[in-house]
């Protein structure tokens, strides 16, 4: 069956309205909540970047049963991977069980930040490969000393382990991350509804068993469609870029100009804009028949979540699931 999920978007909305949305999206019947893990937002206009990891242990509190997973966290500039199994592991504590650590090579937007420079696409790829194998061995228990070719780690040790194992996801674009990542991970995440990456994925998978397949969307629902398309365009017109374009800008200014040229009628013909459920039905559909099993819906605009939730939500799960496999 189909599942279908919230955005806990960091970059339009503060960490309490995010815990008051979790616990709303929770209510309204969506199956897991993902959270973008920013320093930064891609647009001024969206106004925020809380901690992901501490708004979620709030989340993981509020919440009684929902999974939730990072969407995603980049292991390798702005975090050390060992912080990043740490941070996983006391998670899935708070959460019982319900966490999957989802993980990516980033964007330059959050992990310049630290000084460290912003490298080419095959050094994140090697950098990513590497961090995975020192967060599954100290989820694993062991005590790990490993001078890597990229990290060096000193005797760590996770003191505090969940009983329930923390399943990795990956982001993945192409064949050849493919290839290199999905032999380490347990879960696939990507945001195009690209049939042969998944049917790729599921045949490079080591256990030879199918995964869970993650992808996510942007939608603008109001009850005023000239409404959402002004609010999709002030907010969301950044993903016109393209992931190539998106992943090498550095700031909300190098966003702001590099999208000064994308109009209101540009970004409705990507993002399903107003009160038409069925147009979001229609949305989704390519990615359950590109063989995802997780679609996660992002609600443009912090100003429209409550209403969306409260009004949209319902009626939405209710025509996805009957329309899904």
């Amino acid at each position: 069956m189909t599942r279908f999920g919230y955005t806990l978007m960091t970059e339009q909305s503060g960490p309490r309205e995010l815990v008051e949305y979790a616990v709303a999206a929770e209510r309204a019947g969506f199956d897991f909540l993902v959270s973008s893990d920013h320093f930064s937002p891609w647009l001024a206009e969206q106004g925020h970047a809380p901690n992901a990891w501490t708004m979620l242990g709030a989340v993981a509190h509020a919440t009684e049963s929902i999974p939730m997973m990072t969407y995603v966290t980049c292991p390798t500039l702005r975090y050390h991977p060992v912080i990043v199994a740490q941070q996983a592991a006391t998670l899935q504590i708070l959460a019982e069980g319900r966490f999957t650590l989802g993980l990516g090579s980033g964007e330059s937007l959050n992990e310049h930040v630290v000084g460290a420079g912003w490298p080419g696409l095959a050094e994140r790829h090697e950098r990513l490969e590497e961090a995975i194998g020192i967060i599954r061995a100290l989820l694993s228990g062991e005590t790990l000393s490993r001078h890597g070719h990229w990290y060096r780690v000193d005797a760590a040790k996770l003191w505090d382990l969940p009983s329930e194992p923390v399943p990795l996801a990956v982001a993945v674009s192409g064949s050849r991350s493919v290839e290199r990542l999905a032999p380490l991970a347990d879960e696939m995440i990507s945001t195009e509804p690209d049939g042969d990456l998944v049917r790729a994925w599921q045949a490079a998978r080591s256990d030879g068993k199918p995964s869970r397949v993650t992808g996510q969307l942007p939608v603008s629902w109001d009850t005023h469609r000239d409404k959402a398309i002004q609010r999709a365009h002030e907010q969301f017109r950044w993903s016109a870029g393209g992931w190539d374009v998106n992943s090498n800008l550095p700031t909300t200014d190098a966003f702001a100009a590099a999208t000064k040229s994308v109009r209101p009628e540009d970004v409705a013909e990507s993002i399903p804009c107003g009160p038409d459920l069925d147009a979001i039905v229609e949305a989704v559909r390519p990615y359950w028949e590109a063989g995802f099993t997780d679609i996660a819906l992002v609600q443009v605009g912090d100003e429209a979540q409550q209403q969306f939730l409260s009004e949209a939500a319902e009626p939405l799960l209710e025509k996805l699931r009957a329309a899904a496999p």
